[in-house]
């Protein structure tokens, strides 16, 4: 069955990139509403709704674009808490062009979505099964999707830098794992790039309580690495909210060699450009339990570090 939440999440803090301090609130919403988004800080409180056909070209992030030209970015680790907990409806209020970064993880969101509880409601769900493999590539980077009977992540970076080197994860996204394996892992860059961005218009927001930073070997945000492999775990995270935007659970396996957010949303388009690449189907209750919200324990989850929650409401 379809599901959202009990009552509403707020959180509050600073876009990413723009540096702007941004409030969002994710609602409950009935069924078949999907994910939504709405800027309440606009005329006529435009909605953009969470889909793969909505993504505009930005780097470095994940960025909506609705019809009248209004954009919403940086959605993909709010997107990713949201698919990690089962959440299949909600209307998520922004009042600014930017998702707040929060600790620069999913965790933030996935506790204020624990404590507003999910709700589980009467419409059956429908997923989208991959049939056959759907391929893209660019740069030297590619990513694939291919059958499987739940969603399986994949993932291999390569980096210069030897705080991260070469990693490689792969995780079937069923009993609650996205909770207990990847949403605490936070964004990360290098030392070398943030002058750039910023110079850009980029990671305005950005600092080391917000993102790992990493400079040749040394770990230089307070309190080093979450786990020894967090990078990789990250750009997991990132595919999950990605992969969301499909518009219902994928059944299928992501395999990507230095993927990330604008080859994932290539590859969304070219399933669903061949028609004999996917189907929808309804869930059967068998299939539910392979879900990746299904068998979430909602007992208050562990924070990575004191006061994680009066982060995400301060």
């Amino acid at each position: 069955m379809q599901a959202t939440l009990n009552q509403i999440a707020r959180f509050r803090g600073v876009g990413l990139h723009s540096g702007a301090s941004a409030r969002l609130a994710i609602n409950p919403a009935p069924e078949n509403h999907g994910i939504v988004f709405r800027r309440t800080d606009l005329p006529g409180r435009p909605t953009i709704p969470a889909l793969w056909d909505r993504v505009v070209p930005t780097p470095l992030c994940t960025r909506l674009q609705g019809e009248d030209g209004v954009t919403i970015s940086t959605i993909e680790h709010v997107m990713a808490a949201l698919a990690g907990t089962g959440v299949h409806n909600a209307l998520i209020d922004l009042d600014g062009p930017e998702v707040p970064i929060l600790d620069g993880s999913a965790q933030p969101f996935v506790e204020g979505i624990l404590d507003a509880g999910i709700r589980r409601q009467s419409a059956p769900l429908r997923v989208i099964r991959v049939l056959r493999p759907v391929t893209v590539s660019e740069g030297g980077a590619t990513e694939t999707l291919e059958p499987a009977d739940q969603l399986e992540i994949d993932f291999s970076i390569d980096f210069t830098e030897p705080a991260i080197g070469r990693q490689h994860k792969r995780l079937d996204m069923v009993n609650g794992r996205f909770v207990s394996e990847l949403m605490d892992s936070r964004t990360f860059c290098r030392q070398a790039d943030v002058a750039a961005m910023q110079s850009r218009g980029q990671a305005l927001g950005g600092t080391y309580f917000n993102a790992v930073v990493v400079d040749g070997a040394r770990v230089l945000t307070p309190g080093g690495l979450r786990h020894a492999d967090e990078p990789v775990r990250h750009k997991m995270l990132d595919a999950m909210g990605d992969l969301a935007l499909a518009g219902a659970p994928l059944l299928g396996r992501l395999t990507a060699n230095r993927g990330g957010h604008a080859l994932t949303n290539r590859l969304l388009r070219a399933l669903f450009a061949d028609p004999e690449a996917y189907a929808w189907e309804v869930c059967a209750p068998a299939l539910t339990s392979r879900l990746p919200g299904a068998g979430l324990d909602l007992h208050p989850v562990p924070s990575a570090s004191q006061g994680l929650r009066a982060l995400a409401t301060a």
